[in-house]
């Protein structure tokens, strides 16, 4: 508020001390007259009392004492950051949080975009940008991964192991890796192992809200340079393309897994002809890799009546 509206609101409040004084000697007819309440009253005719016109004066709301207000020492940590690393709000409140275990409910210096003096700031449209599906794609803007259980084989191997993949968005190019632990020391290996094979960079990576995708990844994502987003809980369709890729996957083991425990247990036929000689045909192993695993071997064998 400027020096003018001050003496405005000095000038009003001393008309209604004396309003009261000397035209109705009424404090209740006064407030009345004016719309004002009688403590309101009471209280500007102390302060005139103290402090003469200087005491009608609007003070600072402002509270004496802010019990959530960031503390001294964290101030001049922001302010350590900013004036010799050069850092934005997000980068102080990132570093506070990881090496000070800080947390800042709104990051520093983000100033407020209301004019001095002024209301709350008009809500401006939004632009209009064109939809997620319309948008052209690039190579590395977002890659998903996720991670895929693969049971034991009975009879083969009893030890669990788990399928790290990551696919692009763009080019659909995928990454994959077997590893016997799902933690976050292998999903660090093997973001490791994906920036390595993929032939661009990587700008963003987004991932379920898994255990092994928690604090310790999310760090090492954004120490190389890369942003790491979590999609919403119980939501797997944000994650469609490499859910898809896992699902093929599931599939075709499947169908891989049932080929070969069929393959495992020939069938046999005896039959005997009114001759007396009796035949036995038996089908062979089916093989995968056979370009007619439905064919039928057969031989004869001669037994005397």
């Amino acid at each position: 508020m400027d020096e003018r509206e001050q003496l405005r609101k000095i000038r009003h409040r001393l008309a209604v001390l004396r309003h009261a004084e000397e035209v109705t000697g009424s404090v209740a007819a006064t407030c009345c007259y004016c719309g004002i309440s009688r403590p309101t009253f009471y209280k500007w005719r102390n302060r005139y009392e103290e402090l003469g016109p200087k005491g009608l004066r609007d003070r600072s709301s402002r509270l004496h004492h802010s019990p959530r207000a960031t503390k001294s020492d964290v101030v001049a940590k922001m302010v350590y950051l900013r004036q010799h690393y050069h850092f934005g709000p997000l980068e102080i409140a990132m570093y506070l949080k990881r090496y000070c275990d800080i947390e800042i409910s709104n990051p520093p210096g983000v100033e407020d975009p209301r004019p001095p003096g002024h209301g709350p700031a008009s809500r401006q449209p939004a632009p209009q940008t064109a939809p997620e599906a319309l948008r052209e794609a690039q190579t590395g803007h977002q890659v998903q991964g996720d991670v895929k259980f693969i049971a034991s084989i009975a009879g083969v191997t009893a030890q669990k192991h788990y399928q790290f993949t990551a696919i692009d968005d763009c080019t659909r190019i995928r990454v994959l890796r077997v590893y016997p632990k799902c933690n976050q020391k292998t999903a660090v290996q093997f973001l490791d192992y994906v920036l390595e094979r993929l032939p661009f960079r990587v700008e963003s990576v987004q991932t379920d809200n898994g255990a092994e995708f928690q604090s310790g990844f999310c760090w090492h994502v954004l120490d190389r340079g890369i942003c790491h987003a979590y999609i919403k809980p119980a939501t797997p369709r944000l994650n469609g393309k490499v859910e898809r890729s896992h699902r093929i996957d599931s599939e075709e083991s499947s169908a891989v897994c049932s080929t070969v425990s069929s393959s495992t247990t020939p069938s046999c036929l005896t039959t005997t002809s009114s001759n007396g000689r009796t035949t036995t045909t038996s089908t062979a192993p089916r093989c995968p890799g056979r370009p007619n695993p439905g064919k039928l071997y057969w031989w004869s064998r001669h037994r005397s009546s």
